[in-house]
């Protein structure tokens, strides 16, 4: 009969128990882990010390990690897009039914604005990158992006051929970068560094109109779904020298307001910026005279993220009046002499042949659409961000489609009377397009003789086209 050997009995039952310990610390590593998880993530979702430090930790690092593998290759952004044409400078232009003037213009392939004639040819250049001027401040850009990243999102141009330039760094955030006011040979007058953005207007008695944009952390009482830290949108109030006057807060006025609950519209993807201004339009006496919903002195907004135009008094930091309507992700709302309302609608065709995009002319009054524009099949108006319009005195609109690079006129029954596309192209194949990011159809005899008379100093060709 064959007999145990007591050795390998008790090495057996210690290799099992072994085995068995090991099993139960694997176990026990596992269920801390996953107290550990589930600890945190109540920690930070129930905003406990350190949950909502680490929470914006994780946010500051993943917005430094876009910025670093999405926007290194200035193409990869949202400035530049494949062309859709071939076609560059004027490819339409019909005299007698265009409105004659110069096109000022920002293309985002270079830190310029130009002065067009109607051929296109160049009348004057303001050029300025954005490093040549930056200087550190409180308020301002820490570290600004390179040079082929910052581009001017909008211009105002003064009868003696100064200028007001805004500018933005592609891939940052805040990507407002700030305001500078050069001369006509594009020296720096002065400069506002508190991080400006999209858009700018200035009053008949040269007070300028500015949003500006900056991360907060302070709670906002009855709106708990906007939780900081956020990208909150400010109107500021500068001199005619750039310096600061005056800053409103835009949330919180909203906040205070009858129209509050436009906050709760704010789609979840949005709840860090939940704003977005995009529009700024100073009334005027002008303005205000057919306008039943503001008053000289007031300034009109746009806010994207709540799909909603208001009007603010800066005197007192209120909103008094506030819209929706049939329009999606908005951009530029003007109001017309006859009280009416012209805005870009980005989002509003939903895709239909002629493209996604339209503009439109409501009344305030009864929201009814007087006019619109959606291109057309063969010529269809797309722009997902960005666009802005303008209507000229002949009646026709001029409309700037930012993301095909292109400036369209079209006639009240949307005929193209003249049509402009971005002749500069990159990209590794040649054929990226840089957006458009503002334009506007300019009279020449409202600029100073003095202006005009450098014109005639820059050249005979140029000179043929704009006299």
């Amino acid at each position: 009969m064959k007999q145990s050997n007591p050795h390998q009995t008790s090495s057996a039952k210690s290799e099992s128990s072994s085995r068995w310990d090991k099993a139960l610390s694997a176990l026990s590593l596992a269920g801390l882990a996953v107290l550990i998880f589930l600890g945190g993530s109540i920690v930070t979702v129930s905003e406990i010390f350190p949950g909502p430090q680490i929470m914006r930790a994780y946010q500051a690092g993943m917005a430094l990690y876009n910025q670093r593998t999405q926007y290194q290759d200035v193409y990869g952004g949202d400035i530049w897009y494949p062309e859709r044409r071939s076609d560059k400078g004027v490819t339409v232009y019909r005299p007698g039914q265009a409105q004659d003037g110069l096109t000022l213009y920002v293309s985002a392939s270079d830190p310029a604005v130009r002065l067009i004639d109607m051929n296109g040819n160049m009348v004057h250049e303001w050029r300025r990158p954005f490093s040549t001027f930056w200087k550190p401040s409180a308020d301002g850009v820490a570290r600004p992006r390179p040079d082929e990243f910052v581009y001017i999102r909008t211009a105002k141009l003064f009868p003696n051929g100064d200028l007001l330039a805004v500018y933005e760094g592609n891939g940052d955030t805040p990507y407002g970068y700030g305001v500078v006011k050069l001369d006509r040979n594009s020296r720096v007058i002065w400069s506002y560094f508190g991080r400006a953005h999209h858009d700018l207007d200035v009053a008949p008695d040269g007070k300028i109109y500015v949003l500006t944009h900056e991360f907060v952390d302070d709670e906002l009482k009855g709106a708990g779904h906007l939780k900081p830290p956020r990208l909150d949108d400010f109107l500021v109030v500068l001199s005619s020298d750039g310096e600061e006057l005056r800053k409103i807060p835009l949330l919180q006025s909203i906040a205070k307001s009858r129209y509050r609950q436009l906050l709760y519209t704010v789609s979840s993807f949005a709840v860090a910026d939940p704003l977005h201004a995009n529009a700024v339009d100073f009334i005027d006496r002008k303005k205000a005279k057919n306008f039943a919903f503001g008053k000289a002195g007031q300034v009109l907004l746009s806010f994207r993220e709540l799909n909603a135009i208001t009007v603010l008094d800066p005197e007192t930091s209120e909103i008094t009046w506030a819209t929706r309507g049939p329009w999606i992700g908005q951009h530029d709302p003007d109001i017309l002499p006859n009280g009416t309302i012209l805005l870009f609608d980005n989002y509003g065709n939903y895709r239909g042949p002629e493209g996604g995009s339209r503009v439109i002319e409501f009344d305030p009054r009864t929201m009814a659409i007087r006019w619109q524009y959606a291109g057309t099949a063969k010529d269809p108006l797309n722009s997902l961000i960005r666009s802005d319009q303008q209507r000229l005195p002949n009646g026709n609109t001029l409309i700037t489609e930012s993301d095909g690079g292109r400036i369209v006129e079209v006639t009240p029954q949307g005929e193209i009377a003249w049509e402009f596309v971005n002749p500069v192209r990159g990209g590794p194949d040649g054929k990226m397009i840089p957006i458009i990011a503002w334009s506007q159809r300019v009279d020449l005899s409202g600029f100073d003789a003095s202006f005009r008379q450098a014109w005639r100093r820059s050249g005979p060709s140029q000179m043929r086209a704009v006299e």
